[in-house]
């Protein structure tokens, strides 16, 4: 395994803690739904949401949340629309940035981030 895929395992490891820490249960990681591969399937109360991680560790070019385009959205929004036929309702689809620092890691979640 690479470093990239390290680190981006470390930041989904680091995304579930926080989510477990507010009060959401995590069901799944790295699951495919329609053809897309989730970072992240949690309960939060009744609702089930997709959770996409994006972890950048230079803003040199942007922040995490600016690097998911117009493409990957398109494929969360597919990933939704799979969970809602196999009778879940109304899926949410949040997505939790992180962006690394030499002071450290700032973490943003963004509820309902994604609609179709």
């Amino acid at each position: 395994m690479g470093f990239a895929q390290d680190r981006g395992r470390a930041g989904e490891a680091l995304a579930a803690a926080y989510l477990e820490l507010v009060g959401c249960h995590c069901v799944a990681r790295n699951v495919r739904l329609g053809g897309v591969e989730v970072d992240l399937v949690v309960d939060d109360g009744p609702a089930r949401v997709l959770v996409e991680v994006r972890l950048r560790s230079r803003g040199d070019y942007g922040s995490a949340a600016e690097t998911l385009d117009r493409s990957k959205r398109a494929r969360l929004v597919r990933a939704a629309q799979a969970l809602e036929q196999q009778g879940v309702r109304h899926p949410r689809v949040d997505v939790v940035a992180i962006d690394l620092s030499t002071t450290g890691a700032t973490l943003t979640h963004y509820r309902n981030a994604i609609t179709g």
